[in-house]
């Protein structure tokens, strides 16, 4: 029976493709790359033939179907454009058809920016949360940021080097000035990791550029600020004196660490 396997390839270094990953795109009929041009590098440094297609998340239905129909006819293997397939790739949405076909799909594990950067961050990985990309509007990155501002488990993010800035700026705003592990250009020739706390990153990264992992650090439990009696008072004071519930919660979330959620939640318990 065919299989499409999910091959991880190198984030930087083209050394840590492993053994078995160079085997299977050499065995398989077709590979689907989400970046044909740096997969072709990869596959020319190791003398690689296999037919390469594309499959981005620009593909449509009709390359979706294509690719299925390669698979009945042989064996197939997805790459994205560095990684692990279907980690915030569109390689995800091939693999869930190729499950409701019945085909069998099979990892070849490898070279991830999540658990490298872990690994190097000095921040502890022993529960930890990945949210991919950001949102790039302000509003909507601030309320991912608030709906896991009281996890304690270590927060793993993508940034592009445009956004980082304004990521590190609502990150304190929302999160507070944590401890931040900010990785950038993993396993290549320009690599840096700088440690320390978010404010102290926004100021290291004035002009970034490259490619950027962020580990944060989860909310710790007696650094977590409670609602306290004063803290309802003021809150239905402003409500009282007719100030809008967002701007109140605004003010408030930036006096106290609150997050915002739960200082709305508790605006619309006041009467």
């Amino acid at each position: 029976m065919p299989v499409l396997y999910i091959v991880a390839t190198p984030i930087g270094n083209l050394e840590d493709i492993s053994l078995r990953a160079l085997r299977t795109l050499r065995e398989v009929k077709l590979i689907a790359a989400e970046d044909t041009r740096k997969t072709r590098r990869l596959l020319n440094r190791y003398e690689i033939k296999t037919p390469l297609t594309s499959f981005h998340e620009h593909s449509g239905h009709a390359r979706l179907t294509q690719i299925l129909g390669h698979i009945e006819e042989g064996d197939v293997a997805l790459v994205s454009e560095a990684g692990m397939p279907g980690i915030s790739d569109p390689g995800y949405e091939l693999v869930t058809a190729a499950i409701h076909q019945g085909v069998t799909v099979v990892p070849i594990p490898g070279p991830s920016a999540v658990t490298a950067a872990l690994a190097v961050s000095g921040l502890s990985a022993e529960r930890f949360s990945c949210l991919g990309f950001l949102p790039g509007r302000a509003n909507a990155r601030q309320r991912v940021l608030e709906s896991i501002a009281g996890d304690p488990a270590t927060i793993v993010i993508f940034e592009a080097p445009h956004r980082l800035t304004a990521s590190l700026s609502d990150i304190a705003e929302v999160l507070g000035d944590r401890r931040i592990a900010v990785c950038r250009e993993l396993t290549k020739i320009h690599e840096e990791v700088f440690r320390g706390t978010v404010s102290q990153a926004a100021a290291h990264f004035a002009g970034p550029r490259g490619e950027f992992t962020l580990v944060i650090e989860g909310r710790r439990e007696q650094d977590r600020p409670q609602i306290t009696g004063d803290i309802e008072r003021q809150l239905r004071d402003m409500r009282l004196s007719g100030m809008p519930a967002k701007e109140a919660v605004a003010i408030v979330a930036g006096e106290t660490g609150l997050s915002r959620r739960e200082l709305y939640r508790t605006w619309l318990r006041l009467v």
